[in-house]
């Protein structure tokens, strides 16, 4: 068996950002940039006001209460330049251009106004209230690097910064195939020996939860020659085949030989965790993947986010150290765990007033999907036997949608 940490780097030295598109910016959530993204000007253009009130000479404000004759507006967006002259001040709008000759300004607040004259009750230090021309970014500074991910604020930047079609990386085309001759579909009658797919629908909604558009989700039955054509199909159309059930060492364990019939090479198969044992991992050449998940539910859903969604990451453009986030949390209940296997035991995050924690889950074992339905993610726990208090600092990788 191979370590958790090792089988991830071996996907992620397999796996390559997949091709280059122009993106319309309306439409470019969730992708990653493969192209720096440039301040096209000084940001801001102008020495501006952040805030309502008046733009002032701060020597005119050195013996305070003062009255000064107001001799304009600017307002956002207003092209009006009135000259700030000794005695004079101009009403100013937040945003708006700093008028020629002023200096400073005073918050509307601290100020009287009536029959075109303003009085002003304190003094203010020249550079009050005033944003600088360039201050939050020079033409042609760096604001988003390649890689970087495209969520509302960055898109919010593209745009201020005219970037109407950004460069994207493309994001894979996966293929769900799930093995078993119990499986059956929703709306089908069950007898006791047969059961209901979850692996299938998980996978498809997480996939797209994730960010896929190009998902298909098929079922097959306990048959090598079936398991081999179906697979072989999907790899002709998608850049990524993912199959749950069939990897172990039973008699109808047929995925690793229909992997071996699809001429991919077999990265590894098996892996110290649990659950997930059984995962397998197996490329073909043309930025082609394979990813054999174990058939229990909370195996399939760790192996997922361990292996799978990482990968799907660093192929649509990410940065390969941040294809895995993870959390140091504290517990906030004490956890035993033994066994010579990494343990990922499903956990919910709770907020408190000292911040937040995590609460290991009770699971019985790698079937029992309620417990991770109830998960917001999993704790991560070194092989061993081990015994961690409360308030130990653990590994926490969270299972919540996050648009890539």
């Amino acid at each position: 068996m191979i370590a958790p940490n090792k089988a991830l780097g071996i996907v992620l030295e397999c796996v390559r950002p997949l091709g280059i598109m122009r993106k319309p910016l309306h439409d470019a959530l969730g992708y990653c940039l493969a192209e720096n993204v440039l301040a096209d000007r000084d940001m801001p253009p102008a020495d501006c006001s952040t805030m309502d009130g008046y733009a002032v000479r701060s020597r005119d404000l050195a013996r305070c209460p003062c009255t000064l004759r107001m001799i304009g507006e600017v307002a956002a967006g207003s092209a009006a330049r009135p000259r700030v002259r000794p005695g004079t001040c101009v009403r100013i709008l937040t945003g708006a251009n700093i008028p020629p000759g002023a200096d400073a300004i005073v918050m509307v607040e601290q100020t009287e106004e009536g029959d075109g004259l303003v009085t002003f009750q304190t003094k203010v230090p020249a550079g009050s209230n005033i944003r600088k021309r360039g201050e939050d970014a020079k033409r042609g500074d760096v604001l988003l690097g390649k890689g970087a991910l495209l969520g509302p604020v960055q898109i919010g930047l593209c745009s201020a910064v005219g970037k109407a079609e950004p460069r994207v990386y493309r994001r894979p085309d996966v293929a769900v195939l799930c093995t078993g001759e119990e499986l059956r579909p929703l709306g089908v009658r069950l007898r006791t020996h047969e059961r209901r797919d979850s692996n299938g629908l998980a996978l498809f909604v997480a996939l797209r939860a994730y960010g896929c558009t190009n998902i298909s989700l098929d079922f097959v039955p306990d048959d090598l020659e079936a398991i081999a054509l179906k697979a072989n199909q999907a790899l002709t159309e998608y850049n990524v085949l993912v199959l749950t059930g069939g990897v172990s060492v039973g008699r109808y364990d047929l995925v690793p030989e229909a992997v071996t019939q699809a001429r991919a090479t077999v990265r590894f198969h098996r892996v110290a965790m649990k659950p997930g044992k059984p995962t397998l991992y197996a490329t073909l050449p043309g930025n082609r993947h394979i990813f054999g998940l174990p058939g229990n539910p909370l195996s399939a859903m760790t192996s997922f986010y361990e292996f799978v969604l990482p990968a799907l990451r660093r192929m649509s453009g990410m940065p390969e150290k941040e294809c895995r986030p993870t959390m140091r949390l504290p517990l906030n209940r004490p956890l035993r765990t033994e066994g010579e296997r990494v343990k990922f035991v499903p956990a919910q995050l709770v907020w408190r007033k000292k911040g937040p924690s995590v609460r290991p889950l009770r699971s019985h074992g790698s079937a029992d999907i309620t417990a991770g339905a109830r998960a917001h993610g999993v704790v991560v726990v070194p092989a061993g036997n081990r015994e961690l208090p409360a308030g130990s600092v653990v590994e926490f990788r969270t299972w919540r949608a996050q648009p890539w």
